[in-house]
């Protein structure tokens, strides 16, 4: 049974919005169910305005409330003009404290609507947002002018700070977060595991090493850097499985050369594009180790923080947040960004270790996520920020 977890500051009678492109999927939609389930908690009333998606069902499961609008679009009248307005009228009959922004077009909307109507504003920044002129700078720079600019790693501190020269001290540093009660071996049942395995049409145990790549199919990922690594094995005599799991996102073009890719590397019976999945936490279960091949750097790397927290080694790409949730040659390792060859390597060195050693490995990864990286951390320095902004 797993401790109570610590209580979080009172948010009581207060009301919150959170702005996002769309309820869909993704590290930014789940943080703001995490978020808005600590507002709730906490004795306040959650508010969401996206364009909807799946996951507005949990949403209101969690008993916050979710308002509809064009918050994906970028469509210029309807960022500066249509949204602003709505979401000012919004704030306004509604009531709220604070607006949260989590998105760059939609935090344009809030941002003109929470100066509007003299209401405290906080973005984060989830993501490193490339600028190659000064009109995308100033597009981007949305993400620093909140009263508090929340950076989920100390990677996007150092980016943001760099990019848009913002007052340190308008910066806090609030790590994703891990679900460790859901994250947890032993809370995997063998019924989970046998079904997913039998909805992939694979083996619960593979006679082979298996890996998992758990990340959306488009080109920055990794995939493709991964199947050159497995071919590079291959050649050298070593089979090894891999489940690459995440949505396509309607990138069914770049899904279809995947397929290219692994015929022609005769990788047929070892790489299993699998799609979306709801239970990653079984998704981990039957693998033995986890590959998050990033060429461009992750902000945080939630993926490789999960895996980990499941037990598993991880190689990571050795740029961005993945240097802050995977210590190198401790939970896993980190691989030269990009280079199959050296991913290839990085595979061969793990599976060399003595399966007490990968096991260490793993061990040491769950204790660094349940130490710095837990969903219940987020939520109360989340929270705690909130507090202090909305104070007298």
């Amino acid at each position: 049974m797993s401790p109570p977890l610590p209580p979080l500051a009172s948010l009581q009678n207060k009301t919150f919005l959170q702005v996002v492109p769309e309820m869909a999927t993704g590290g930014v939609e789940r943080t703001t169910l995490e978020v808005a389930s600590a507002i709730v908690e906490a004795g306040g009333r959650a508010l969401v305005f996206s364009a909807g998606g799946r996951l507005v069902p949990d949403l209101e499961a969690l008993g916050a409330k979710h308002l509809h609008g064009e918050a994906n679009s970028k469509n210029p009248w309807t960022v500066f003009v249509s949204n602003a307005g709505k979401l000012a009228q919004i704030i306004e009959q509604e009531k709220v404290d604070l607006v949260h922004a989590r998105s760059r077009a939609p935090a344009w909307s809030a941002l003109i609507a929470a100066r509007r109507t003299k209401t405290p504003f906080v973005t984060t920044y989830h993501g490193i947002y490339n600028a190659k002129s000064s009109l995308k700078r100033w597009y981007n720079s949305v993400m620093a002018r909140g009263d508090r600019v929340i950076a989920n790693s100390g990677y996007t501190r150092d980016h943001v700070l760099a990019e848009h020269k913002v007052n340190p001290d308008k910066i806090e540093v609030i790590y994703r977060g891990v679900d460790v009660a859901a994250f947890d071996p032993k809370a995997v049942t063998v019924k989970r595991r046998e079904e997913l395995a039998a909805q992939w049409g694979i083996a619960l145990e593979s006679p082979r090493p298996r890996a998992i790549l758990p990340a959306r199919l488009t080109a920055w990922k990794g995939h493709r850097v991964m199947l050159e690594a497995l071919g590079h094995l291959k050649r050298d005599g070593r089979e090894i499985d891999c489940l690459m799991v995440g949505d396509p996102q309607g990138r069914d073009t770049y899904r279809a050369e995947l397929g290219q890719d692994i015929r022609r590397l005769g990788l047929e019976g070892h790489v299993h594009l699998v799609g979306h999945c709801h239970d990653m936490p079984a998704a981990f279960s039957l693998a033995d180790f986890a590959v998050t091949p990033s060429t461009e750097p992750e902000a945080f790397g939630r993926t490789a923080a999960e895996a980990q927290a499941m037990g598993l080694p991880v190689i990571a790409s050795d740029l961005g947040g993945a240097r802050e949730t995977v210590e190198d040659r401790v939970t896993g390792f980190l691989s030269p960004a990009g280079d199959g060859k050296a991913l290839a390597d990085c595979m061969g060195r793990l599976l060399a270790l003595s399966p007490a050693e990968r096991a260490a490995m793993g061990l040491a990864g769950a204790a660094r996520v349940r130490e710095r990286f837990t969903t219940r951390a987020l939520q109360s320095a989340t929270v705690s920020l909130y507090q202090r902004l909305i104070e007298p």
